[in-house]
């Protein structure tokens, strides 16, 4: 007894220190860097021993309960996902356990709060439905989600990319990730622990695990294979039941008899073990210890970038289809009668609505239908997932002939969206009022063979089936719908790292990833892509290949590389003030992601304790650094928008360039001295100077300054100044309520250069700031440097006119006055939507 109380009060601790100096009147606290690992360090300890999740359960709970009384809108979050982790991790409720429904009926209450904290709940309240009715469905669902695990009618994949360029990042923080893209478990393996993890879950201290785990361990890959599909779609069936005892308003306050639906369940999963000679496991004898069982490490890719594109996650599309295409193919056979059979239907069937959704994009396509198999390296086996179709998941079923699906493949990227999942409302009516065909054009040869392993890869049972959905269609030739549903597609994780340099890059490659999917769709007609940002500092070693782009040359703004001394770019040249935005808008994120930063990398590369009774086949205890990018992907399911920003520029010669940012524009002499550190041994022959030391430039400044009221009123003076800067506004709480597209507009003005007797002339200057939403920078008789997000890979050169402004979705018509006039419309309904870059965050931006 004295053991228990004393394993409470630290549980109830480690909660307390995993939640402290969330609140806001406890900001000042947040800077502590160890305050980040309270979260591990609160699931290494619960993990210990079985029994310690229904301890911490009982003690968020209560938690809960405190935080609800006095309204602590701060703390209702991470008490959400915190339950989450706790149960999601529990081997085993047991039957008499009232700790669900307890928190069902406390979890009710927070429907009345606003938006978004009573969308968190109505999740939360599925998720307890969910794990009553079938419970350990959501573990099961999320091991096979991310290992792409073939199981009939009930399959979805993850794939998780992550992108890291050498220059920027630690050698340890490279083995770490590299580590994680190489310690997926076999398929085998994978089987026998979720079949551990079902019997256990709904048996508890009756499954001798044991005992299982021999008698599973001994069966081929096949045989566990059928096994796991049974027992899995048993559990899936049992999660979709209506049952009677959990369908009142409001759960009851005493514990009721067992949900119908978890006994019916129990009884199949005994049928299960009978006829596969274990059901020894499932027995009435002694208790047997119960065993907590980690989630295996998710199947990633890890790739070194350094572009303004996201051409390189083609590589993992091709890799995944590549795997996939055999295994489709052997039931093309088999198939060939039937799909015939069905084509003769379908094209007597005439021009009928459900012929019409033939051709949609993957809306057609089962919820659960995935394709997603990873290649391993050297020796090592493949990973493969089936790519099956769910009959139970969708409400109508209809037969896509194989001339229908080649006309999906080849002709449907004129008439698509580019479809990610946060502008689903509004990008998929871009295109609507498109009537005039346009001049066809061959994709791209790596498109071209991408479309044909997928055509081969779709003509397997996957093409059986189509969901109709309600979706508005262009009049005239593009008479297809233009949308595809968001949650029907398997998912592409991708994990950027860096600082904001790489966040500027991640910015300008999704700009320029809408752009191609919405002319010819490949990777978002597949996959739905999740974006997330891990900040780290940079590294003392700058960019192997600094490209700086100057006029005139063949083509404006074409690079050109120069050698470089590592030594001259230091931590100091980027900053990370996107991560910390993106703190200030969700304090989880600040807590769990962006204070991984501030801890040493030895301290990163350190594991849990070994477990004191190590399980037979047990698996690689992984370091605290790849737990918590494992931990931020899988519990950061909101996203934040992030804005981002346009600049038109003009060269000498007349030429014309419009580029992205997302961060920070430097314009003049800070600009140019960034062009110097990354120009390598000449920047010491160049030497560097301070704002004292440059040369001035006389520039014409228009600039556009919202009121309080919303209009927008224009100055336009003429300045003598060695730079002017542009950042992202909001880098403190009580800006959070202002307009967050904002700019700051930073002026290092000339007062009076003064004439020295040594070579040099030295200025007086004076700095000062203003909030913008527009600026034009025009040179009188004069040109200047500019660098966009603080990347010595997109410094331009020659530069006479910039203008800036949030960067707008692209549409036919441009709605703007002329680009030369800094007037903006009149009429507000003319404006486009906003085109802002999607990171995914644990609450998304709290009121």
């Amino acid at each position: 007894m004295q053991h228990t109380t004393c394993t409470e009060d630290r549980i109830y601790h480690a909660l307390e220190r995993c939640l402290h100096g969330l609140s806001r009147d406890a900001v000042s606290s947040r800077w502590a860097a160890g305050l980040c690992l309270n979260c591990w360090s609160l699931q290494e300890l619960v993990s210990r021993d079985a029994g310690n999740y229904l301890i911490l359960v009982e003690k968020i709970l209560g938690k809960t309960k405190e935080v609800q009384d006095r309204c602590d809108y701060d703390l209702v979050t991470p008490l959400a996902l915190l339950f989450y982790s706790a149960v999601l991790y529990a081997p085993h409720f047991p039957p008499g356990s009232d700790l669900l429904l307890k928190a069902a009926s406390i979890y009710h209450s927070f429907l009345t709060w606003p938006v978004p904290y009573c969308d968190t709940f109505r999740e939360l309240l599925t998720f307890i439905s969910n794990e009553l009715k079938a419970p350990g469905i959501t573990f099961q669902r999320l091991v096979r989600t991310e290992q792409g695990l073939p199981v009939k009618n009930y399959q979805s994949s993850t794939v998780t990319v992550l992108l890291l360029n050498r220059s920027e990042v630690q050698s340890e923080f490279l083995s770490i990730a590299e580590k994680l893209s190489s310690s997926e478990p076999p398929q085998h393996s994978t089987l026998l622990l979720l079949l551990q993890h079902l019997y256990q879950a709904n048996f508890g201290s009756r499954c001798d695990l044991h005992r299982l785990h021999h008698l599973l361990k001994s069966k081929p890959l096949e045989e566990l294979s059928e096994l796991y599909a049974s027992a899995a779609g048993a559990q899936e069936a049992a999660a979709a039941s209506s049952d009677p005892a959990l369908a009142r308003e409001r759960p009851p306050p005493c514990p009721p008899c067992p949900p119908l639906a978890r006994e019916r369940l129990q009884a199949v999963l005994r049928d299960i073990a009978g006829a596969a000679s274990f059901s020894a496991g499932t027995g009435e004898a002694q208790p047997h210890k119960l065993q907590p069982i980690a989630i295996p490490p998710a199947r990633c890719y890890t790739y070194s970038w350094d572009q303004d594109n996201f051409d390189i996650l083609n590589d993992v599309l091709s890799k995944e289809c590549s795997i996939a295409e055999p295994l489709a193919s052997e039931n093309e056979e088999e198939d060939e009668e039937e799909e015939e059979e069905e084509e003769e239907d379908v094209e007597t069937d005439g021009g009928s609505p459900e012929q019409d959704s033939l051709l949609s994009p993957l809306c057609a396509i089962s919820s659960d239908s995935v394709y997603s198999v990873q290649s391993e390296e050297g020796s090592k086996p493949s990973r493969v997932s089936l790519f099956t179709s769910s009959k139970e998941s969708i409400s109508e079923l209809t037969v896509v002939s194989r001339k229908s699906l080649k006309s999906f493949v080849s002709s449907l990227k004129d008439c698509m969206d580019s479809g990610y999942a946060e502008d689903s409302d509004e990008s998929s009516l871009d295109t609507a009022g498109r009537t005039e065909p346009r001049a066809e054009r061959p994709p791209p040869r790596h498109r071209q063979s991408l479309t044909n392993k997928l055509y081969k890869l779709f003509k397997g049972k996957s093409q059986q089936l189509v969901q109709r959905r309600e979706l508005r269609d262009c009049p005239g030739p593009c008479s297809l719908p233009l949308r595809r549903a968001e949650s029907l597609c398997p998912t592409l994780r991708v994990v950027v790292f860096g600082s904001d340099r790489i966040s500027g890059k991640v910015a300008r490659a999704y700009s320029d990833l809408r752009l191609k999917e919405s002319s010819c769709p490949s990777l978002t007609r597949y996959f739905r892509l999740q974006f997330f940002y891990v900040p780290v500092k940079r590294s003392c070693v700058a960019p192997s290949t600094p490209q700086m782009h100057h006029h005139p040359s063949p083509s404006p703004g074409e690079p050109s590389s120069r050698a470089q001394d590592p030594s001259l770019a230091g931590m100091e040249n980027s900053t990370n003030d996107i991560s910390h935005y993106i703190g200030l808008l969700d304090p989880w994120y600040e807590r769990n992601v962006l204070g991984l930063m501030n801890l040493p990398m030895d301290v990163l590369c350190q594991c849990a304790k070994p477990e004191a009774e190590p399980q037979e086949d047990s698996q690689e205890q992984l370091p605290i650094l790849a737990d918590m990018i494992l931990y931020y992907c899988r519990f950061a399911t909101r996203p934040v928008l992030l804005q981002l920003y346009q600049t038109e520029l003009t060269f000498i010669g007349g030429e014309k360039r419009t580029e992205v940012f997302i961060h920070s524009l430097e314009l003049g002499h800070s600009a140019a001295t960034r062009a110097i550190k990354a120009s390598g041994p000449g920047s010491k022959r160049l030497g560097i100077d301070g704002d004292r030391e440059a040369i001035p430039l006389t520039l014409q400044i228009a600039y556009s300054k919202t009121a309080a009221s919303g209009r927008s009123h224009w100055n336009d003076v003429e300045k003598v100044c060695t730079s002017i800067n542009l950042s992202k506004a909001c880098r403190k709480h009580e800006e959070l309520a202002s307009k967050t597209e904002c700019l700051n507009l930073t002026m290092t003005e000339v007062v009076k250069r003064q004439n020295s007797k040594s070579k040099k002339s030295f200025n007086q200057i004076s700095v000062s700031q203003i909030k913008v939403d527009k600026v034009q920078i025009i040179g009188v008789q004069s040109s200047f440097a500019v660098c966009l997000d603080q990347d010595e890979q997109k410094i331009l050169q020659s530069v006479t006119r910039c203008e800036i402004s949030v960067c707008y979705k692209p549409r036919d018509s441009d709605p703007l006055a002329p680009r030369g006039s800094p007037v903006p419309p009149q009429d507000p309904s003319e404006f486009h939507s906003l085109l802002c870059l999607p990171l995914a965050t644990f609450s998304g931006a709290l009121p």
